[in-house]
């Protein structure tokens, strides 16, 4: 499913518009201003029990080798999103 099809989905499942189902799908998932990202950035926890919690893990500056060579890389300290789904989305999805 792409977003436009979310928007449908939204719009069919809620009575809203396309154009409203749009703009809260942005409200929550746009990279730069939405909800989820937002949260994010601030390295908050956001839990929406029964479905996942997302959250930023960090990771440690680290040198890697590039593979064939015997060069190596560093690699800065980051954050990187992560995704833990929940037990009912789990069990939803078995």
């Amino acid at each position: 499913m792409n977003k436009a099809e979310l928007v449908e989905a939204l719009a069919s499942r809620t009575g809203l518009t396309n154009k409203a189902s749009k703009d809260v799908i942005d409200a929550l998932f746009s990279v730069d201003g939405g909800i989820l990202a937002g949260g994010l950035k601030k390295r908050e926890r956001i839990q929406i029990t029964g479905f996942g919690t997302y959250s930023a893990d960090h990771r440690p500056a680290r040198d890697w080798r590039i593979p064939g060579t015997d060069r190596t890389k560093h690699v800065e300290a980051h954050y990187y999103p992560k995704f833990k789904a929940g037990k009912s989305l789990k069990e939803f999805v078995k």
